[in-house]
């Protein structure tokens, strides 16, 4: 990290520093959905906060035929799976009948097995009609995060919030057409890495994920202290 930009000491950190510019959706009945798996720890201070409910939000491409980078979509998990696809890809290509249904169906038997990995099999929680925020460690392209909230506005939230720690002005902004309201502490010009703005960013291990949802089940269960 260079040491003449701002930083968060770490995930946690830059979690507890969103709580201020969220604290007002707390009385709204939100739910936190974090992007896997960088995304949990921001989220998981974020959802203790608001006394919020906490799972994740699952994308998975769906690679064109024998071209599997080349994304024609994505598949974005929820209560209601939804099935997000680029026109403009699927222009340029001839897919073959039944190949995105057939690869869909793919994509969500992936989306399944890592829910029994992380969540223990918990089915997702429903957003429609509550207020839900999406979060993760921060944004470069956006590709990821525009599939996610695509897909949750199918699901007819009754807000739909982005909240990241940090990411370029103009994915920000692009991103401003499919949310709600969009929260981002820092835009610096030139953006060069997300890892740059943390002073720890070491891999989120997917024992940190399990315990911090655990944590979370708990508190849903039993109230948060």
């Amino acid at each position: 990290m260079r040491p003449d930009i701002l930083s968060f000491r770490d995930r946690a950190d830059a979690g507890r520093q969103l709580v201020p510019r969220l604290m007002p959706y707390a009385s709204q009945n939100p739910v936190v959905l974090a992007l896997p798996r960088g995304g949990v720890p921001v989220a998981f201070e974020v959802a203790r906060a608001l006394r919020a409910p906490l799972d994740l939000v699952f994308v998975r491409k769906i690679g064109a035929p024998g071209h599997a980078e080349f994304g024609l979509g994505a598949v974005v998990d929820g209560a209601h799976p939804e099935v997000v696809l680029n026109d403009e890809a699927l222009s340029y290509l001839t897919v073959p009948p039944g190949y995105i249904e057939a690869e869909t169906q793919r994509q969500l038997q992936e989306i399944e097995r890592r829910r029994e990995h992380y969540l223990a099999g918990r089915r997702p929680v429903d957003v429609e009609g509550r207020v839900a925020i999406v979060v993760d460690d921060g944004i470069a392209t956006g590709g990821t995060v525009r599939a996610a909230l695509k897909g949750l506005s199918s699901a007819r939230p009754a807000r739909l919030i982005l909240a990241v720690p940090v990411a370029p002005k103009s994915t920000i902004e692009s991103l401003r057409l499919e949310a709600d309201e969009v929260i981002c502490l820092m835009t610096p010009e030139p953006f060069y890495a997300v890892g740059e703005h943390y002073d720890d960013f070491r891999q989120t291990s997917d024992r940190e994920v399990v315990t911090l949802l655990d944590e979370a089940q708990r508190w849903n269960r039993k109230g948060i202290p």
